[in-house]
C-alpha cells in the first residue's frame, strides 16, 4: 500500500496491520511512485516465495 507523504515522497506500507502497534509497518520511503511500486512487487514476491 503506497501513500504520498506531505514531503512529496512515497511510502510503502505493509498490507496487514501490525498487531503490536495497531498500524501498518513502514516498508520503505521512495522519491517516486514508480520506485515504490517496483519495491512493492519485490516485497510481494518474497512474501509468496517459499
Amino acid at each position: 500500500m503506497i501513500r504520498k507523504l506531505a514531503s512529496g515522497q512515497y511510502r510503502l506500507y505493509a498490507r496487514k496491520v501490525d498487531p503490536q502497534t495497531g498500524k501498518r509497518r513502514n516498508l520503505g520511503t521512495f522519491d517516486s511512485r514508480e520506485d515504490a511500486q517496483r519495491h512493492e512487487r519485490e516485497v510481494q514476491y518474497f512474501e509468496h516465495h517459499h
